[in-house]
């Protein structure tokens, strides 16, 4: 081996570790990564920021805005009412849901027509009764399915086909992927339908993350002592047959920024106390109504007493990458500077009570939100969270869904009959939707998911890096070696495995980055076609169905469905095995040796 393929070999090995370790976001690993290897000269200086102009990036930015003007054009909303029934039965209601999710896919990110779908399919058990952990899982495993039907519907499909161009000369177009993908999508949406959702354990289908974060004394809330309050001057005991009766506990007295403890039953409270509510959130409500208290609020309106009219509650999921993953509300200054105050916290069914402003939050949890009605919904998406009910006061702009699905149509006519260029199309598709108010601009930019887009504008240069040292061509040699007895059928299921593996462990794009140029080496290798085996990883590089952490869609659902790390290969493991049982012959038959 060369020095430039240790080296390489060395920092993608680090890579991996840190990737699946979890502990830094994906995003700041990568770009780590990268600024070493142009340090170390493995990069040219004037490549290193070259992945950040590569069409994959622009065209994965542009579909994740256009799947922005999808959803605020109420179109998906329209279609999605029709289908949500609490009164199916629950197989009937999974075959749908995850048919609906997998079309859905095809045509905009996978990632955001789950965003749309998961609120619904919740109010669907919440109708019916049941824990939304029966229907979540397929209705996830369903829309990644859904994503290898066409060139837009996931970043790894995007990733093959910029690779194939520049390997040779002509990306995939629109539909390529649809033969294989559409039949892939079809055996798996049945099987997640029929068979997939039995195998979850049984104490999954009595769990309910929704309900149990709505349970009595679920919460801990701050109310302020304001001047006018009945409590000034009683002790903490005084107010235990009140407390009783609406079901509450102090748990905890805070004066001039020191917490006391709630157990000094003889503490005294004073003008501008912070007493610390154990309760539901309709018993902190009574409270303030009965003793004259006040819902703690910004720094600089401390004596404001929120207007009950003007607030509301708001549940949110916490998916991998968004603001306020990894970080507290406290560190974020969330009710200081926002107004908005972290009421509860719920992660796979366990509930913290304790100092929640203070707790870190992780990807899958399930928050609690308090806070004015005209900021609320906006906090939530700078937060980087999705809501788990339909926001109240989102626009949606139904009289201009015609518009949107017009533009967008007609972007994929041309980008299929190769009349435009689909990064041109989509960009097309954009502007109309800005022009025609349907993505106002202060939207825009917030609806790309800049964490995937850092990534893959850090990936490509050491994924290109690897392949000019000839790294690629040696670990191809090495597993054609390994496999040299196999036909390359074989082989093409060895490297699907080995792509499979990778993406349940870290994030799929890289694993493309990655992969891609691999598989073409051993196409090279074994002087066969070498679209059989990109389309073999544009396949398995989609196939993340054993962690909640391969994709995106699978950590979104942790938290709601109240799902253990161990439950995903339950129901995943026999989905990866269909895929490559399905989808090997036919991607033999479509795309042959």
């Amino acid at each position: 081996m060369t020095i430039d393929q240790i080296i390489l070999f060395v920092l993608l090995f680090f890579v991996f570790v840190l990737l699946i370790w979890g502990r830094w976001r994906y995003d700041l690993v990568a770009f780590s990564a990268l600024l070493l290897a142009v340090v170390a000269g493995v990069i040219p200086k004037a490549e290193a920021f070259t992945g950040f102009g590569h069409p994959a990036v622009v065209v994965i930015a542009l579909v994740l805005m256009v799947s922005r003007g999808l959803s605020n054009s109420g179109v998906i909303e329209l279609l999605a009412r029709y289908l949500v029934r609490g009164s199916r039965a629950l197989g009937a209601h999974i075959g749908i849901m995850s048919g609906f999710a997998a079309a859905l896919s095809a045509i905009m990110n996978n990632v955001a027509a789950l965003a749309l779908l998961m609120p619904l399919d919740m109010q669907a058990a919440a109708q019916a009764k049941r824990s939304p952990a029966l229907s979540l899982m397929p209705l996830s495993f369903a829309s990644i399915l859904g994503g290898m039907i066409t060139l837009i519907g996931t970043p790894p499909n995007i990733v093959i086909a910029e690779f194939r161009s520049s390997v040779q000369g002509e990306p995939y177009r629109m539909l390529d992927f649809a033969p294989v993908g559409l039949v892939v999508a079809i055996v798996g949406v049945a099987y997640v339908a029929f068979i997939g959702w039995r195998l979850l354990p049984e104490a999954r289908g009595k769990h309910d993350s929704a309900s149990e974060l709505f349970e009595l004394k679920n919460y801990v809330a701050e109310v302020k002592v304001p001047d006018e309050s009945s409590v000034i001057g009683k002790t903490v005991a005084d107010l235990d047959e009140i407390m009783e009766t609406h079901d509450a506990d102090i748990i905890g007295l805070v004066r001039r920024g020191q917490r006391l403890s709630g157990s000094d039953r003889r503490a005294e409270i004073r003008k501008n106390d912070v007493l610390v509510l154990h309760a539901a959130p309709e018993g902190i409500e009574s409270l303030l109504g009965a003793l004259g208290l006040a819902y703690v609020s910004k720094k600089n309106d401390a004596n404001k007493v929120f207007d009950s009219e003007d607030t509301s509650l708001l549940e949110v999921v916490v998916p991998r990458g968004a603001r306020i993953d990894g970080r507290s509300a406290q560190s974020l200054r969330l009710l200081y500077r926002h107004g908005v105050t972290l009421i509860g916290v719920s992660r796979q069914g366990k509930r913290f009570t304790e100092r929640v402003r203070q707790l870190n939050i992780q990807a899958g949890d399930i928050l609690l939100l308090l806070g004015r009605n005209q900021h609320l919904d906006d906090i939530a998406g700078w937060l980087g969270c999705l809501p788990l009910a339909e926001r109240g006061l989102q626009v949606v702009q139904r009289q201009k869904a015609g518009l949107a699905v017009s533009f967008f149509a007609a972007a994929v006519l041309l980008a299929s009959l190769g009349l435009l260029y689909l990064p041109i199309a989509l960009g097309f598709v954009v502007v109309l939707m800005v022009l025609t108010g349907i993505i106002p601009l202060r939207q825009l930019y917030e609806s790309i998911e800049w964490s995937v887009i850092i990534l893959l504008g850090s990936m490509i240069p050491i994924g290109i890096a690897l392949d000019a040292s000839g790294g690629t061509t040696l670990i191809a040699s090495g597993i054609v070696q390994a496999a040299a007895s196999l036909s390359p059928a074989a082989v093409l299921v060895i490297l699907m495995v080995v792509t499979m593996t990778l993406s349940d462990v870290m994030n799929n794009v890289a694993t493309a980055v990655i992969a891609a140029p691999i598989g073409v080496s051993i196409a090279d290798n074994l002087g066969v076609n070498p679209d059989t085996f990109l389309m073999g990883v544009a396949v398995a590089a989609s196939c993340a169905f054993l962690t909640p952490i391969g994709h995106k869609n699978n950590t979104l659902i942790m938290g709601p469905g109240g799902y253990q790390f161990g439950d995903y290969w339950r129901m995943g493991l026999p989905l990866e095995i269909l895929v490559i049982v399905v989808g090997v012959p036919m991607i033999l038959w479509v795309w042959p040796l």
